[in-house]
């Protein structure tokens, strides 16, 4: 996935790299259902391709978004985790998912969870953001 910049606009360089099906979907994962590991990924309902995957996942390194390590417990497995930049695109997906469940189709459990957090407002992005750094920051 290349993010050659077009533009010095916010709005463009933030949707060169955020802007495809798959790269918030990743985040999403690592934010809300606690994904850390490459197959974790694959198993999302969306039924992202290993190759996609692989590269989003490289792309959101190589753009500071996440961090990637080697997994003390096992050998072949690798950690990722967001960094400061990946942790301040919460209210993007709140705000996002907020919208999703007001205008799409969306699964009532899904919708009333993005409801509830939207009309927490910015008390439960600081409180989920604050966990988030706990555990993807030490």
């Amino acid at each position: 996935m290349s993010t050659r910049e077009r533009s010095g606009c916010p709005i463009s360089l933030s949707l060169e790299l955020l802007g495809d099906r798959w790269t918030l979907l990743i985040i999403r994962d690592l934010v809300f259902a606690g994904k850390k590991h490459f197959r974790e990924f694959l198993q999302s309902d969306e039924g992202i391709s290993s190759r996609t995957l692989a590269e989003r996942l490289q792309t959101l390194q190589d753009e500071g978004i996440l961090t990637r390590s080697e997994d003390p417990t096992h050998g072949l497995k690798a950690i990722y985790r967001l960094t400061e930049a990946g942790i301040d695109l919460l209210p993007v997906l709140a705000t996002l998912g907020a919208w999703g469940s007001k205008y799409r189709k969306a699964d009532e459990s899904l919708a009333r969870i993005a409801r509830e957090f939207a009309a927490d407002g910015e008390p439960a992005l600081a409180r989920m953001k604050e966990r988030l750094r706990k555990e993807h920051l030490g």
